[in-house]
């Protein structure tokens, strides 16, 4: 099992959105780094819910990746806003998963929370000028991380 970090912005699309329908299409990346990751994932990886765009940023719960390597629909419908012309049903650009919830944490892990706790290097989303919205967390992070989020 592998460990991930998803952004989401709240007011778009946040955790108790994803309490509430218990499974969503992780759609809309346009990023080919992202992309690349999210075809890395495997049904049963565990992946951080963090709130972006949002005073504070930080990691807010935990989802488990239940269907992988899906086609991202968005790609098609040319009135959506992630629309691909270059993409086609027999070529598609675009896979993503879907995710289910696991839980939202008590209280929330902050950015600044965890730029005190982890370097760069262990931990992407702390890097200076990080923009991806999906990247990958070592085991032994995320295993921090879940003890941070059960801390009182």
């Amino acid at each position: 099992m592998a460990y991930w970090l998803m952004k989401s912005e709240p007011d778009v699309y946040g955790i108790a959105d994803l309490e509430r329908d218990r499974t969503e299409l992780w759609d809309g990346v346009r990023n080919y780094q992202a992309r690349n990751f999210l075809t890395s994932m495997k049904v049963g990886d565990k992946a951080f819910f963090y709130h972006s765009n949002t005073k504070p940023p930080g990691i807010v719960g935990l989802m488990e990746i239940v269907e992988a390597n899906v086609v991202d629909p968005t790609q098609f419908d040319a009135a959506h806003k992630y629309y691909d012309p270059k993409s086609s049903p027999d070529q598609p650009r675009w896979h993503t998963v879907t995710v289910g919830y696991i839980e939202t944490f008590a209280t929330g892990i902050t950015l600044d929370q965890l730029k005190e706790t982890f370097t760069s290097e262990e931990l992407w989303v702390v890097r200076r000028g990080n923009r991806l919205s999906v990247m990958p967390v070592e085991p032994a992070i995320a295993e921090k991380i879940l003890t941070m989020a059960k801390a009182p």
